[in-house]
């Protein structure tokens, strides 16, 4: 191998290493915005905790009420379709999970 071609190389390879230094910096900042999101979501979390001790539960009753409710206003209330317009009449789910 003659020195011209061991320099062009060595060379190709300084060039490589300087991609992957600047790939790195890159991976290395966005780690640490992640690491900054975590810690920002983590505190919401805490607080958001700590609001929701302070909530007055609902009695069972009371739920259960509220779900008829939705169902009679023509919602489901079944796991399967919660939320969405009951457009076929009753749903077998539905009953079921009320009559529980």
């Amino acid at each position: 191998m003659d020195k011209q071609s061991l320099f062009v190389q060595v060379a190709n390879m300084e060039e490589r290493i300087g991609e992957l230094y600047v790939e790195l910096g890159t991976l290395k900042q966005k780690i640490q915005e992640l690491i900054e999101e975590n810690q920002r979501l983590e505190q919401e979390t805490e607080r958001l905790r700590a609001a929701a001790k302070d909530l007055p539960l609902a009695q069972g009753s009371e739920g259960l009420d509220n779900l008829n409710r939705i169902y009679q206003e023509g919602f489901h209330i079944c796991n399967v379709k919660y939320g969405s317009l009951r457009t076929e009449g009753e749903c077998l789910f539905c009953l079921s999970f009320l009559h529980k």
